[in-house]
């Protein structure tokens, strides 16, 4: 896969050993622009070009919020250890797991939050959330994969969203660049985000 970045955020290979260019075996009409080619068996590939643009425009957005104000949403497993160690480290707020219904629109319930941004994982797994985002008039940025709708989202990272190494590398690299921007150093590595497998 010959592929130029001019400044990357990591290497062409780092990117490509994370798997983070792999899709699924279907694409949807929105995610049409983001896909490079279709392999021979099937798997339609993401433009790691594009995914590296977006990881930074994602990052410069998410910047200009406080911490406290933008909450990370994932109900996917290997979505849940990335995404609590993003939100934790630029001072966010986390739910992995199951979302529970009304979070952001019912101010009865005790996990009632009213962020300025959210970030999910998978909009068809985060649905719940992107659906009170929408109506509470919040901008939501996704990590989308090839299957993915995308016409809530206000921001789409395109992304293997289901790989444990692609997950955390995309996350990592939020981190990074959110705290760059932030005028804030990280020792961080890629390694901090990757969950241990059991």
């Amino acid at each position: 896969m010959e592929i130029e970045l001019t400044e990357s955020l990591v290497p062409v290979e780092e990117y490509l050993a994370a798997g983070v260019h792999i899709g699924t075996q279907q694409k949807s009409s929105d995610m049409k622009k983001f896909i490079y080619r279709v392999r021979g068996d099937g798997l339609y590939i993401l433009d790691i070009k594009q995914t590296d643009e977006r990881i930074k425009t994602a990052a410069e957005f998410l910047a200009s919020f406080e911490g406290p104000k933008v909450l990370v949403v994932t109900a996917r497993q290997y979505g849940q250890y990335p995404a609590r160690k993003f939100a934790q480290t630029i001072g966010g707020i986390s739910k992995v797991g199951r979302f529970i219904p009304g979070m952001l629109t019912n101010q009865r319930i005790s996990d009632f939050v009213e962020p300025d941004v959210v970030v999910v994982t998978d909009p068809i797994g985060d649905s719940q959330v992107i659906e009170e985002a929408v109506q509470t008039g919040i901008p939501v940025v996704a990590l989308c994969d090839t299957n993915n709708m995308t016409k809530c989202i206000d921001l789409v990272i395109p992304t293997n969203n289901k790989g444990r190494k692609a997950l955390a590398m995309v996350y990592y690299l939020l981190t990074r660049e959110v705290l760059a921007k932030r005028g804030i150093a990280t020792s961080l590595a890629l390694e901090d985000f990757e969950v241990d497998l059991y």
